[in-house]
């Protein structure tokens, strides 16, 4: 049982983890926001320390995400609004040159354009 809830305890550090890189924040900034030390958004993202509920809920809030997939993960993906959001985050971040690539080669998957259209 020890080892189950160590288990758990390090993959919700690596959500809380991912969430926060994908949110563009960093361990400083998160603390700030939530009104905590540095240190401990270190100590619960390396599954050191215990989350509670309540600030589970505060990190979905803060991250834009479901507090769902926090503690679920992989029983419960992130949903279509949250993937989008997540990803328009790691849009904006690119530069336009960057980002014309992309959406260039986001037509090509998609055949628009008439380069992969069927005949």
């Amino acid at each position: 049982m020890k080892a189950e809830a160590s288990e758990l305890r390090e993959q919700i550090a690596g959500r809380l983890r991912m969430a926060r890189e994908t949110s563009g924040l960093s361990q400083g900034q998160v603390a700030k926001r939530l009104e905590m030390h540095r240190p401990t958004i270190s100590e619960i993202e390396a599954g050191r320390r215990r989350v509670s509920a309540e600030e589970i809920a505060v990190f979905a809030e803060l991250y834009g995400i479901d507090a769902n997939w926090i503690t679920e993960g992989s029983k419960r993906s992130l949903g279509d609004n949250d993937k989008i959001l997540l990803a328009a985050r790691q849009l904006s971040k690119l530069k336009d040159k960057d980002l014309d690539r992309l959406m260039h080669l986001i037509q090509m998957l998609r055949g628009i354009g008439g380069q992969n259209e069927p005949g």
